[in-house]
């Protein structure tokens, strides 16, 4: 098969779109924010991370299709970076979108934030420039158990008993509720001059207890710092704060790792991995070559290589730290003798209860997993049925779900079915979930839909001769049209369905930082977050 442009087309599409959405609120708004004296979100984040070191962000694709454009990145920018040598979530509220007021879809990136903070035991820096709560989308903001003041829960969870530093920079408005967010923190540095944080702004106090008070005196660098002892530093501009910040870290206590040599390069070059998917999903390609462009010398130890080949199960590493592979093998996988060919990305009984077995042995050794789906789904008809691919199905997604190792997604093609959740799908709470452009995220495929939905009517149609007729015809190339578009990698990453989508060129140094990351915490890695049982234990 000669090669395809459609991994080069969809990552083309895709570098555009956010090099769109980095750019927030646009050109304009960033040179307003420079001339009030004050770097913007990115700018920060940038000189917070060690030069050259990699910014891992989450959720930049997130609402990107929402309220007409008007909320790039969700007005915040989120991920994991490099600060003295360790990872470190970052949090920071881009004021070039509404003055970085919070929409629904803010609150939910701020919690996978400290989320990724708590589950990998890392410390998180939040930097605060926030007019609040963006008004006219308050429903979505305010109430329910993940709202606004779930944020504020894990704040409290992580200062109390998780005892993950948290470090609280306000370089900009910080205004009611939201004002929690630093005072929850371990440490808080403020900006003088451009500053302010308290429950109400002048004008609200005014309207509320007819004082007449400017903002610096209210709630600014020197009255927190000073009178109050909200603050702990007051710092002269953002360059300072951020300077500050990483001072702070640096005196944080390391944590005890085993050392990593750094691996080996893969033994595939990682330009090769654009010509590696078919032009059309689903047809077939060679696994084995995609793991050799990202594990170290593209070495795999597979564990039970002749059994259930449509599953690929093996040990390998990742610049230098070892890592379970769980695959999906696509194409046509022949049988024993006297058994029928297997399809590839499919589950059959045999395969659910190997991968069982190989994540229970990961588990014990205390190996991470990495998850490479390309799954369609559980196998289906009198045979699987019969051969209890239901409960083989339980065994494995009982495995999977009681893992308290680290475990990393990639989807690269489909993720679809029952399948995607035995894959470590994204409710099963993986460390890390990453997708390719070309992934497709769904129950079914739009074809196979069409079948379950319109299939009789339409062999009817053929059966006839006459073919569907025109309203029929319009209903199918609707539904086939919805689905292409809800299957799109980018419809997943707008709704927070994954934590990113990455590229081919950069999959192993993403999945390196996501290891790395997952490895400060030696465990459980279950949830959210699991309390140590010592911790909040009375003497």
């Amino acid at each position: 098969m000669s090669a395809t442009p459609r991994l080069r087309e969809l990552s083309t599409d895709l570098r555009a779109l956010e090099e769109r959405l980095r750019l927030g609120g646009g050109a304009d708004k960033i040179e307003r924010q420079h001339r009030q004296g004050k770097l913007t979100a990115r700018e920060r984040i940038a000189l917070l991370c060690d030069p050259g070191a990699r910014f891992l962000e989450v959720g930049l694709l997130v609402a990107y299709d929402q309220y007409d454009g008007q909320a790039p990145a969700a007005g915040v920018v989120t991920g994991v970076g490099i600060v003295d040598g360790r990872e470190v979530v970052m949090v920071a509220n881009d004021a070039t979108v509404k003055a970085g007021s919070w929409w629904p879809e803010t609150i939910r990136k701020m919690l996978r934030a400290q989320e990724i903070a708590m589950r990998c035991r890392i410390p998180i820096i939040y930097l605060v420039d926030s007019a609040g709560v963006n008004l006219p989308y308050q429903g979505g903001v305010f109430p329910g158990q993940y709202g606004a003041s779930r944020i504020f829960y894990y704040n409290s969870v992580m200062r109390r008993y998780l005892r993950i530093p948290q470090l609280a920079a306000v370089m900009g408005p910080c205004i009611a509720g939201g004002a929690y967010l630093p005072a929850l923190s371990d440490v808080i540095l403020m900006v003088e001059g451009t500053s302010f944080m308290g429950l109400g702004g002048p004008n609200l106090v005014k309207g509320a207890t007819g004082q007449v008070v400017d903002a610096e005196s209210l709630g600014g660098a020197h009255t927190h710092t000073e009178i109050s002892g909200v603050a702990h530093y007051a710092v002269k501009n953002d360059e300072r704060c951020v300077e500050k910040l990483r001072s702070l870290v640096s005196r944080l206590p390391r944590p005890v790792r085993q050392p990593c040599d750094g691996g080996a390069a893969p033994a595939a070059p990682a330009e090769s991995l654009y010509d590696l998917l078919p032009s059309d999903h689903r047809m077939s390609y060679e696994m084995h070559h995609l793991l050799r462009a990202i594990v170290d010398r593209g070495e795999l130890d597979e564990f039970q290589s002749d059994r259930a080949r449509e599953m690929i199960c093996g040990d390998a590493a990742i610049q230098g730290m070892s890592v379970g592979v769980i695959a999906n093998h696509r194409g046509l996988i022949k049988g024993r003798a006297g058994e029928r060919p297997r399809f590839g990305g499919i589950i059959y009984t045999e395969s659910a209860e190997k991968v069982a077995y190989y994540i229970d042995r990961c588990d014990r050794e205390r190996i991470p997993l990495l998850f490479v789906q390309d799954v369609s789904g559980f196998m289906v008809g009198p045979e699987a049925e019969h051969g209890g691919i239901i409960r083989a199905g339980a065994q494995f997604v009982e495995a999977m779900a009681t893992a308290t190792v680290p475990k990393i997604v990639l989807t690269v093609n489909h993720a679809s079915g029952a399948g995607y959740y035995a894959m470590a799908g994204q409710g099963f709470d993986p460390d890390f979930i990453f997708t390719w452009p070309t992934g497709r995220m769904g129950v079914m495929e739009g074809e196979s839909a069409v079948q379950a939905v319109h299939g009789p009517a339409l062999e009817e149609g053929r059966r006839s001769k006459k073919g569907p007729d025109p309203e029929l015809a319009t209903a199918v190339d609707a539904m086939r049209a919805d689905y292409d578009h809800q299957l799109d990698a980018r419809f997943a990453a707008a709704r927070g369905y994954v934590d990113a989508v990455i590229y081919p060129e950069e999959t192993r140094d993403v999945l390196a930082m996501a290891l790395r990351s997952a490895l400060n915490n030696p465990g459980p890695h279950l949830g959210a977050f699991v309390l140590p049982p010592h911790l909040g234990e009375q003497p």
